[in-house]
């Protein structure tokens, strides 16, 4: 199993590569504090989601929106990538 801190990291750098840096961290700033409502509607939407991308990834996904100190670890990911970019 890939841990938490591995898929922030890589999901951090695909924002940045992609450019979406700024938008990223404003939508995480805005909705980190219902983050976990969020992860629960993802887990209801689980079984129509993973027809279409990994089951595994998706629910690593929804573990980590989970707990609002996830989205700070990401967005402090994505500010120090970007830095050094």
């Amino acid at each position: 199993m890939v841990s938490q801190e591995k898929i922030i990291l890589n999901l951090a750098n695909e924002i940045v590569d992609r450019g979406l840096s700024v938008p990223a961290i404003f939508f995480l700033e805005s909705s980190k504090y219902i983050s976990f409502v969020g992860s629960q509607f993802l887990v209801f939407l689980g079984p129509i989601a993973t027809c279409f991308i990994n089951n595994k990834k998706y629910y690593n996904f929804t573990d980590i929106f989970e707990k609002k100190e996830n989205i700070d670890s990401l967005i402090n990911e994505i500010e120090r990538i970007n830095i050094k970019s």
